[in-house]
């Protein structure tokens, strides 16, 4: 059900940004009010200002993880006020049921952005954090994108994890397939690390 209320400023200044950009918008999200969405393909700088568009454009006040060093310096409050939750490279303190702990304890709406590929260069495999983190937090997985040819970005569908990763991955695959970043030649393959 939509309100009759006016959309805040920031919510009509995304859907601005997107139309004057010429980019159409998808919204298949989960019903929940918390859930994990999955942004790919990261290849570009131009992805983080797109989907800051995107997710104001749909009324969605989303958190995303960085590297703490984006929190440094005068940056740091503004990152944070853009959602931002800093987290040290290399630091393991069982970030994954961190995560999920915050969110179970969150009250309403709490949606947390995730790059799985983890840098905008190409890599042979997604990090699986993103994953276990909802699969622990019992929250769905959203699939968000950017598709640069056909100008379309959104939350184009979702899952609940099942334990299985391997048979998730493949219907996050099949929905990824017709995706392209703005650097295809940079897409990172969507499987876990090879061991």
């Amino acid at each position: 059900m939509k309100s009759s209320s006016p959309s805040p400023w920031w919510q009509r200044l995304g859907r601005w940004a997107l139309r004057v950009g010429g980019w159409k918008v998808v919204d298949r999200r989960p019903p929940e009010p918390k859930f994990l969405i999955i942004g790919a393909y990261h290849t570009s700088n131009w992805d983080f200002p797109l989907a800051l568009a995107l997710l104001s454009a749909l009324g969605i006040r989303p958190r995303w993880i960085g590297k703490d060093a984006l929190f440094r310096g005068p940056m740091g409050p503004i990152m944070r006020a853009l959602g931002g939750i800093p987290v040290k490279r290399g630091a393991r303190l069982n970030f994954v049921g961190q995560m999920a702990e915050r969110i179970k304890q969150e009250q309403g709406e709490f949606v947390v952005v995730i790059a799985p590929e983890g840098t905008r260069k190409a890599t042979d495999h997604w990090k699986t954090g993103f994953y276990y983190i909802a699969q622990q937090a019992g929250v769905p997985i959203a699939f968000g994108f950017g598709d640069y040819p056909s100008k379309t970005c959104g939350i184009g569908g979702y899952l609940y994890p099942s334990g299985d990763i391997e048979a998730d991955l493949e219907e996050i695959r099949a929905f990824y397939a017709n995706v392209h970043g703005l650097r295809p030649e940079n897409h990172g393959a969507i499987r876990v690390r090879q061991r």
